[in-house]
């Protein structure tokens, strides 16, 4: 069977990948287990250490681009991971960017696999950016999304344009609400989120790390190990298990920045927690302010999705999937 994955070269989309590849097969539109014979990898721009095997094939362009996509999505398409997107930041910096990358090459997507010869499972990477304005202290299952981003936005109206495609037949879709994904390695990127894998990641290559929001902020927390395995799960679940509801809340745990700092320095001690230092930044505040920190997921668990036990789990998870000696 073909798979695809928008925003394959990316951190979650090259993991998903490579997950996809060590499991070597799918279940497939007729509800049969199919092998893996061709992985498409479509971002654009694939960094060193992307996949590597004779399955996996890379198209490199932008996800909006009707060609590019109908390069990657050919007829035979039975599954579609879409992690495709511009991050919240840059988003909301540069408001046309946002709607080409994450409203557009959505649609482009699902007009392009209205032409698969059978209805294609679509897996989508949504956000807990969804939510936002005057919000219960705990959120649930019922809290209506109202996001204040224009990130959130796109996440919406495309989660919207999935469900419907998915009511009319076009595709069997499942979005999920992703928690902020930490930690995160490599480089800081223009995510508004970034500083919440940059306290942990910074300080354990004995860098210092600024902090541009409150120690008391909340953040709604899920692994790289956990979300990896969020999209497998949500692709596995019969279509039966979702129903007319298309869309779930990841499971997660809460933590505040203070509290992910004094987990830094349990695990890798004092000298690494004393590397985050305070220097609020009133932009990414506003955007950070507006998401939700403490959520009730009790749809997501019992279809069986999984969070991580705590923050130190997460971080010597980290640890170990890096190869991280702790500076």
């Amino acid at each position: 069977m073909r798979v695809v994955i928008t925003g394959g070269g990316g951190f979650i989309g090259s993991r998903v990948a490579r997950a996809l590849l060590a499991r070597g097969k799918l279940t497939a539109p007729d509800g049969g287990e199919r092998e893996i014979t061709r992985l498409v990898l479509l971002d654009a721009a694939f960094p060193a250490g992307s996949p590597e095997d004779r399955r996996v094939e890379a198209v490199t362009g932008d996800v909006a681009e009707r060609a590019v996509v109908e390069r990657a999505v050919t007829p035979d398409t039975a599954s579609v991971f879409h992690l495709a997107a511009v991050v919240s930041g840059a988003a909301e910096a540069d408001f046309d960017l946002g709607m080409r990358a994450n409203l557009e090459g959505t649609r482009v997507l699902l007009e392009r696999l209205r032409q698969c010869a059978r209805p294609a499972r679509m897996v989508f990477a949504s956000s807990v950016a969804a939510f936002g304005g005057e919000l219960p202290p705990v959120l649930d299952d019922s809290t209506t999304p109202m996001p204040q981003t224009s990130y959130g936005t796109q996440k919406v109206v495309s989660e919207y344009l999935i469900s419907d495609y998915s009511r009319k037949g076009f595709v069997d879709g499942r979005s999920l609400r992703l928690p902020t994904i930490v930690v995160r390695p490599g480089k800081p990127n223009a995510a508004a989120s970034s500083f919440a894998s940059g306290i942990l990641r910074e300080p354990l290559n004995g860098v210092v790390s600024e902090c541009p929001v409150d120690a008391g902020t909340e953040v709604w927390l899920l692994s790289p190990r956990r979300v990896v395995e969020a999209f497998v799960h949500a692709h596995e679940l019969p279509a039966q298990a979702w129903g007319t509801r298309r869309v779930v809340n990841l499971p997660g745990i809460t933590a505040t920045v203070a509290e992910m700092v004094e987990a830094l320095g349990r695990v890798a001690g004092a000298a690494a927690s004393k590397r985050v230092v305070w220097k609020p930044d009133a932009r990414i505040q506003a955007i950070v302010r507006t998401w939700p920190g403490r959520f009730e997921t009790p749809r997501a668990l019992a279809m069986g999705f999984r969070a991580d036990p705590d923050v130190e789990t997460v971080i010597r998870d980290y640890i170990a999937d890096e190869a991280i000696k702790p500076a």
